[in-house]
Parts: structure tokens; sequence; C-alpha cells
């Protein structure tokens, strides 16, 4: 299957951009093709990160076409933005599906987009952050292989948020000296309340990015602890069976009309025939 290809990496336009915000210290190369990067001072800060096609598909969920990439045509404007927004956060939260998606993946500004790693680096040590952000897999069952790279390279601090049960599962194998296991008592499905609380205990920072599923996001929009929703609308319709596999934004939890979440548009730039859009939600 043959699939689009996109220019090479170019400057964005911006046609959107509110004043909120703390401006932040992009390095020259970031800060050419990125333009001005704003992030509010609240703390905790929570926001997200997600390419969609123009009917909404955030990925097609079939077996090796299940990433971000298929649904951004791998746009190298994507990735460069994936990383400013990685090197801004204090800690990264991925849920155990998205893990599995990429299971050697670290989630680091630098593995995102390698030719970019000494600008971003540059940009956390600005900030005063040292080292990579914290990666927090959450994970209910503890059916994780500690042996992946995310815990045993030793390069990414390492965090699984898991339920009792799950804990039991995860000493059964020899746990890397980088990583920290931490039980949520509670019935069910851990809550976004006890993902985040966790996380702000051993992260040393505030900012929190949360990479995703679909139903760890909507978790957190249910219980109003999304502040932030950067969106990368992709120039690709991907369209849907009947039923359909196919995954959106938001999964697991419905809003409208009962509960509607309306968020304020906050920042709009143009890559090619790609939107990179963000909305501030109360």
């Amino acid at each position: 299957m043959r699939r689009r290809t996109f220019p090479r990496l170019t400057r964005l336009e911006t046609l959107l951009e509110s004043k909120r915000g703390k401006l932040l210290p992009l390095p020259p190369r970031l800060a050419r093709l990125y333009g001005r990067l704003r992030m509010p001072s609240k703390r905790p800060y929570v926001f997200t990160n997600f390419a969609s096609t123009v009917d909404g598909v955030v990925s097609l969920n079939v077996e090796g076409h299940k990433s971000g990439g298929d649904i951004s045509g791998f746009s190298a404007e994507d990735r460069m933005v994936m990383g400013i927004l990685r090197a801004t956060a204090d800690a990264i939260v991925i849920g155990s599906g998205t893990f599995e998606v990429d299971r050697r993946h670290l989630w680091t500004p630098g593995d995102i987009f390698p030719r970019f790693a000494p600008e971003y680096r540059a940009f956390r040590e600005k900030l005063g952050k040292k080292g990579p952000p914290l990666n927090a897999v959450v994970s209910g069952s503890g059916n994780l292989d500690l042996s992946l790279p995310l815990f045993s390279s030793g390069k990414v601090p390492a965090l699984v948020v898991t339920t009792p049960e799950g804990e039991k599962r995860l000493r059964k194998q020899r746990v890397p000296a980088s990583v920290r296991i931490r039980a949520v008592r509670g019935k069910g499905r851990i809550s976004a309340r006890a993902v985040l609380t966790t996380v702000l205990r051993e992260s040393p920072g505030r900012s929190i990015l949360v990479e995703g599923g679909p139903t760890l996001i909507a978790a957190f929009y249910a219980e109003g602890l999304m502040d932030e929703q950067f969106l990368t609308l992709s120039p690709q319709l991907a369209g849907r069976g009947i039923p359909d596999q196919r995954v959106s934004l938001v999964m697991g939890k419905t809003f409208a009309p009962q509960r509607p979440l309306w968020g304020t548009l906050a920042d709009l730039r143009r890559g090619s025939s790609h939107l990179f859009l963000r909305y501030a939600f109360p």
C-alpha cells in the first residue's frame, strides 16, 4: 500500500497565537521552525498531544499500522512538535495499550526526532530540567515485560502505576534499579486522579504530558484533570467500516449532550497541509 509522502521539514506558519502563559526559551533552530511557545504557569499543568485524521481517527487499529505515524503520514513537523512538547514535560504518562504499539520506544524528546536531540537537551537545560522526563506506564494488570528498553536500558527514569495484583505480577520479574512500581488501591480501573497523584509524588516537577491512549485521555477529561489538548490535524481520510474498530481521540467515555466539554482555541499553526491546533479546557 502506497503511503503519501509530504515535503521535508518546513517552518510552521503561525495563524493564531494567544498571549497566555510564560514564553519559553526555545533554542534558535527550534524557534525558527516552531515560532514562540508559551506554557501556563499553573501547577500541576496536564496536557496531551495526538494526531488525528480529518474524519477523527487517531489509530487505524490494524496490525503493523497502529502508530500515530500512520495517521500523520510520518510528518516531520509533527515529530518536531512532539519532541518540543516532550522536552517541556517533567513526566510523560503512557497507557499500556500505547506502550504495546511500540515496545522498544523511549518516551523522550530525542527518541521521537533524533535530529533535534541536542536542541531538545539544551531546551530542557534552560528550563532547569535534568535528564529525560519520567516515563510513567499505567497498567492495572501489571502484564509488562520489564526487560524491554524503557525499563531495562537505564536511559530513562521509569514508573509503573498499577494495582496490588499487578504489582505482585511485576515483582516476579527482576525489577531494574531505574524502575519504580507503585500500586494504587481501589476497585476496577485505576482513576486518572490516582495516576496523577502517584506521578506527582515521583516526579520532581509539575508539567505532565499524557500520551494516551484514548481511554486514559478520556479518564483525564472525565475527571476534569486535562488543561490543554495539542492536536495535529492530518490531511488524511481514513474511513470507517460498519461496525468499526478504529480509534478516536477519546474512547470509553461520553460527554455530549449531557455534559459536553468545550475547549477554547488557543493556538493554530500550519505546516504544509497539516494543522497544529491547541485547545484550552477549563
